[in-house]
């Protein structure tokens, strides 16, 4: 629906308030309630906000090195646009409208703001269709969920949590329907939100599951993803359930991935329309050139944009041998131990699944990193030397291992012309100001960890 359509929609129903948000550089979900007035006043100009929301961390907390905002510009308002092409319902909150937002400059000849995440996948995908293709993607997660409620995770500490179910049950059919209820309301509410899902199951880990979320063009993709974690979240409340999707919660258990499928299609009208571009049937293995040359990028890329795709200090506890992660700069065809894993046993489902990202991951960052390294490589020819990994890709390093930690990925990205390259200056600064924080905040506590191994002994 176009603008006028939605405003007489709200004033037919007498729908008194809608709900806008927008992820901020972590992928958390920030926003409000408005009013209809509210609403149909700033269509044309935007509505202001407090650009704190770029000028502080995950727990609200102003960072003491950014420059896009801080105490040196008086934390002002930017004008936040909502997209109207994003506009669906809420169903366990009386359908109540939502949109999704981000701080474009759009048509009004605005630059963007350099911090948007949804800004920059909109650049990102831009690229990809002046170049001609239609990018397809998808993001999967996995996260565990806890019998908790926000107030006893806080009175227990984060610690001695009541998992949802107990035991490794991976693909159960059992424990499923023990909470039949959450789990119907999961693939229904999520369906009805715009989000439908290919498959919803447990995982290996006690109260733990794994969503794959349909595919669709890229932007529409990564609004889905977003939206997904925070949707989980809200219906899990409604349960008794808090859902957390850190990458590794639990040094003893598994942890959970947010892998990326991804495929470049003829876009419609072409004289191709509608072929995927990654299969070649005329090839020995099936693969295309334009495939090579998207899979070269994204390995030749990936050392110097890491943070994008492992952006906190626990993504790195899930990168590590044996643990369903990638560690090394690989690929293979099917195969689960490599960073990418090529899936093309026919045209349809021809595509490339980057397995570095974690479930912690903004997926505006994660999928415009993949998308904006894989069109790099198209871009400069790379050839894809490496050969495929058959074998386990944990011993093979010949083409480099990822960084060990979030302070050696962020250095890396900020030195690197190539990320510069890819996503700006303003980008790439803002960004890694954030994971330099986020570094220095663990370095400067005391764990547990520490304390039990020398508090006594040393």
């Amino acid at each position: 629906m176009d603008a006028t359509q939605l405003l007489a929609y709200l004033d037919e129903h007498d729908i008194p308030k809608v709900k806008f948000a927008f992820a901020d550089i972590d992928g958390i979900l920030r926003g409000k309630v408005i009013s209809r007035e509210k609403f149909r006043a700033g269509l044309a100009d935007g509505y202001g906000f407090c650009d704190v929301v770029f000028g502080w961390d995950s727990t609200d907390v102003a960072y003491d090195n950014g420059t896009v905002t801080g105490w040196h510009t008086g934390y002002p308002d930017r004008p936040v646009r909502i997209d109207l092409g994003t506009f669906r319902q809420i169903p366990w909150e009386n359908d109540l409208p939502f949109f999704l937002a981000d701080f474009s400059g759009g048509d009004t000849g605005r630059a963007d703001l350099p911090a948007c995440p949804r800004s920059l996948m909109k650049r990102v995908v831009a690229q990809a269709t002046e170049m001609g293709y239609r990018a397809e993607m998808a993001q999967e997660f996995e996260w565990f969920n806890f019998r908790e409620t926000p107030q006893t995770l806080q009175q227990k500490d984060f610690r001695n949590l009541t998992p949802l179910t107990p035991g490794m049950f991976g693909y159960s059919i059992l424990r499923p329907s023990m909470e039949h209820q959450f789990v119907d309301d999961l693939f229904t509410w999520l369906g009805q939100f715009g989000i439908p899902l290919e498959g919803l199951h447990t995982e290996t880990g006690p109260g733990v599951y794994e969503a794959a979320i349909h595919h669709d063009s890229a932007l529409r993709a990564a609004d889905k993803a977003v939206l997904f974690k925070t949707a989980v979240k809200e219906i899990g409340y409604r349960h008794g359930v808090v859902a957390t999707f850190m990458a590794k919660w639990n040094a003893e258990l598994p942890g959970c991935s947010g892998h990326i499928h991804q495929s470049l299609w003829s876009p419609d009208g072409a004289p191709n329309s509608g072929r995927n571009l990654f299969f070649d049937p005329a090839a020995p293995d099936k693969l295309s050139t334009l495939a090579r040359q998207y899979i070269a990028g994204q390995l030749y890329c990936l050392p110097h944009i890491l943070p994008m795709y492992a952006p906190t200090i626990n993504s790195y506890k899930r990168l590590v041998e044996g643990a369903w992660a990638p560690t090394t700069l690989t690929w293979g065809f099917d195969n689960r131990t490599v960073a990418m894993r090529v899936l093309n046993h026919t045209e349809t489902y021809t595509r490339v699944e980057m397995r570095v990202p974690g479930s912690d991951t903004n997926p505006y960052l994660a999928m415009g990193a993949a998308l904006a390294s894989g069109l790099y490589g198209i871009r400069h020819g790379l050839s894809l030397d490496v050969p495929p990994t058959t074998g386990n890709g944990y011993e093979n390093a010949t083409n480099g291992r990822l960084a060990p930690n979030l302070r050696d990925a962020t250095h890396l990205m900020r030195d690197s012309p190539v990320a510069a390259e890819l996503f700006g200056e303003g980008f790439v600064n803002h960004f890694c100001q954030t994971r330099d924080w986020e570094y220095r905040q663990y370095a400067s506590q005391v764990s547990d960890w520490e304390l039990k191994r020398y508090f006594e002994l040393i």
